[in-house]
């Protein structure tokens, strides 16, 4: 696995990525209705490039496929981790975590999923509040989590 960084050309592979890792590695966590109020699949992909340029983005490739990515912006917050659904537990989400926690001083914190919290906890964020997040009506819960650095 190789470690890069985000270019215009990863967008629409990511956005396919992030919806696909969406509907089946957190589908254990939230309803079908959740889902896909969270990973609609219509992407503004100039939103979405737009964003991850402004971000410190890193991408995870294998075999000339991303298999990974994730980024944090400015002032400590990771906004998005997201690794394939065939890939997981192999340490990509660690690696990607790793390198984006480097790049920025101070504390972290991010929005982890009701999935991602565990992964989160392992490495020392804490809870600082449970919320519910509304998308469309629909409410999904998610979880405000800080580091220390």
């Amino acid at each position: 696995m190789n470690l890069r960084r985000y270019q215009q050309t990863d967008c629409k592979e990511i956005t396919e990525l992030f919806y696909n890792t969406v509907h089946t590695v957190n589908a254990k966590d939230y309803t079908k209705e959740q889902l896909n109020v969270w990973a609609t699949g219509q992407v503004d992909l100039e939103k979405w490039n737009q964003s991850l340029q402004e971000h410190y983005s890193i991408v995870a490739v294998e075999n000339d496929v991303i298999v990974g990515f994730g980024d944090i912006d400015s002032t400590g917050y990771l906004d998005r981790l997201f690794v394939h659904a065939d890939y997981q537990g192999k340490g990509i989400a660690t690696a990607i975590c790793n390198q984006l926690e480097q790049a920025v001083e101070g504390n972290i914190t991010t929005h982890a999923s009701i999935t991602a919290k565990p992964f989160f906890e392992k490495r020392g964020y804490k809870v600082v509040k449970r919320q519910e997040v509304e998308r469309q009506g629909i409410f999904l819960t998610n979880f405000v989590m800080s580091k220390e650095k």
